[in-house]
């Protein structure tokens, strides 16, 4: 029996890719767990959907520390008391600090609403509609000191149409995150780079 994988998600608003990395494995064919949600807000939908899940939560106001390095350093301890192998950040909107990366180096990957470079940042999808592109889409990457500016790990395109309101791009866009998000950390997973 291989030694489950436990993962820690980050995530501060509606917590919909949460939702979908939790139900993406089968525990019995993949030993993977997510095992802890990191939380930066309080009364946020997140923390009622790991209640659903049954994962336990960490909420964190960085507001309660002396700087982000401290905040950061209690994450740390919580992740290594649950034995946290990797961190998946999920509508995380707080750049990962120095502290937090170098204690989980090249263990650290994000979900972005855009084709990067193309539209970092906290709009990804209102940026590449208000560009008036003809296609977004989703980056998954490794997270480093930058703003999206890690390593691209994979990318799916989302076209966008003349008719698209910003809503139904919105929805389009979410829709590939929820089924592209899971299937790369499984095949992350299966190759063993996690």
């Amino acid at each position: 029996m291989s030694t489950i994988k436990k993962i820690a998600i980050f995530a501060s608003g509606e917590g919909t890719n949460f939702t979908a990395l939790c139900q993406a494995f089968d525990y019995e064919k993949m030993p993977v767990k997510v095992t802890l949600l990191v939380c930066d807000h309080q009364n946020v939908n997140v923390l009622q959907r790991a209640k659903q899940e049954q994962v336990p939560s960490l909420v964190v106001n960085f507001k309660d520390y002396a700087d982000k390095a401290a905040a950061e350093a209690a994450i740390i301890k919580k992740l290594a008391a649950e034995q946290i192998d990797f961190i998946l950040l999920a509508g995380y909107m707080r750049i990962v600090g120095p502290t937090l990366l170098a204690a989980y180096a090249g263990k650290i990957i994000n979900i972005h609403p855009a084709l990067l470079p193309h539209f970092p940042g906290r709009h990804g999808i209102e940026d590449a509609y208000q560009a008036g592109v003809s296609e977004t889409g989703v980056t998954i990457h490794w997270v480093d000191e930058g703003i999206d500016s890690g390593q691209i790990i994979a990318q799916h395109k989302v076209p966008i149409y003349k008719t698209d309101k910003l809503a139904d791009l919105e929805q389009r866009v979410h829709q590939t995150e929820h089924t592209f998000y899971p299937s790369i950390v499984k095949e992350l997973l299966e190759k063993g780079e996690f």
